[in-house]
């Protein structure tokens, strides 16, 4: 029973934190589902929006405008990558790696050679962040604060992006990951439509570092290392929930879904007394696991139809 009370009592924690990332791994789905390109900026650009909030709001600027520059710094890093891929012709997995490597050392500079900052004091007071301007406006606390800015954000951005991938850019973009070779038939630009996708996904990413930085209270270099395998994770769970032909908008949904319940998991295996040094080891499992799922589906209706078929034999003989 009093496992079972730990785990409720850590859902809310859980749940809010897979929200806000969840916002990362739409980022990786753009890229990686409807883009087919496994792009590894993803690790840089989340520790960017955690380490310019870090040292931008530690600084007293406003947290609504360092959260709005972190998506823009994010968006030109996906920008960077698009154009090593585009047009320096550079492999697209090659290209967010360089990028990923530049922005390692560019965090650094913005955290003026730290490795990590946090968002404790400002002077005399509190360093106040987003959360803390909504939890005071609206006089609630700060768990729930951060599960209703993770609701908002999440049912605002699925709204957002089927309406986007719903317009004629949008479609083209889609169209751009199924079939490059027929948009360019068309008369398409394939290449910016490459770049337009890696700068939109960034640009979430980067949304998502700013805003777990500020619901950690704190930004580091390193916050970015394995994130993309996060993501992937996120991705999968969600399909194997909601599974993978259902509408657009369903699929956005399930990539929250899975997001939150990737949360939860980490949350049940901490409190078995889990190492939390071993929790990449864990998601790298997860993935393989959720991975190996379709596979085994495969395989299980193949013996079926093979012992169907051997029955079929038998009763002609």
């Amino acid at each position: 029973m009093d496992f079972l009370s730990n785990v409720l009592k850590n859902l809310p924690d859980a749940a809010s934190l897979g929200l806000v990332w969840g916002i990362m791994a739409v980022g990786v789905y753009i890229t990686f589902k409807i883009l087919d390109i496994p792009d590894m900026t993803v690790d840089g650009t989340f520790a960017l929006g955690g380490c310019l909030i870090a040292s931008t709001v530690s600084s007293g600027m406003n947290p609504l405008l360092s959260t709005l520059l972190a998506i823009a710094c994010g968006m030109a890093a996906g920008l960077v990558t698009g154009i090593l891929h585009t047009k320096l012709k550079i492999p697209a997995i090659l290209a967010g790696i360089l990028t990923m490597l530049a922005l390692y050392s560019v965090n650094l500079m913005i955290m003026g050679g730290k490795s990590n900052i946090g968002l404790t004091q400002f002077g005399e007071g509190k360093v106040e962040t987003i959360l803390d301007k909504i939890s005071g406006s609206f006089g609630i606390s700060a768990d729930t604060t951060n599960i209703a800015l993770g609701l908002v954000l999440a049912i605002v951005i699925i709204a957002l992006l089927y309406w986007f991938f719903g317009t004629e850019l949008g479609s083209m973009i889609r169209a751009t990951g199924i079939n490059e070779a027929m948009v360019k038939a068309q008369g398409g630009n394939t290449e910016m439509m490459k770049i337009i996708g890696l700068v939109i996904a960034n640009g979430f990413v980067a949304l998502s570092g700013a805003l777990v930085a500020q619901i950690q209270r704190y930004g580091d270099v390193g916050m970015g290392t394995g994130t993309i395998v996060i993501g992937l994770a996120s991705i999968i769970i969600g399909e194997v929930l909601l599974g993978r032909k259902g509408s657009f908008k369903v699929r956005l949904l399930s990539v929250f879904l899975g997001s939150i319940l990737y949360r939860v998991i980490i949350a049940i295996v901490l409190l078995l007394g889990f190492n939390p040094n071993n929790l990449k080891l864990l998601t790298a499992l997860l993935v393989i696991a959720a991975l190996s799922i379709p596979v085994a589906k495969e395989y299980t209706g193949e013996k079926k139809r093979t012992r169907a078929n051997l029955k079929k034999y038998e009763g002609v003989e």
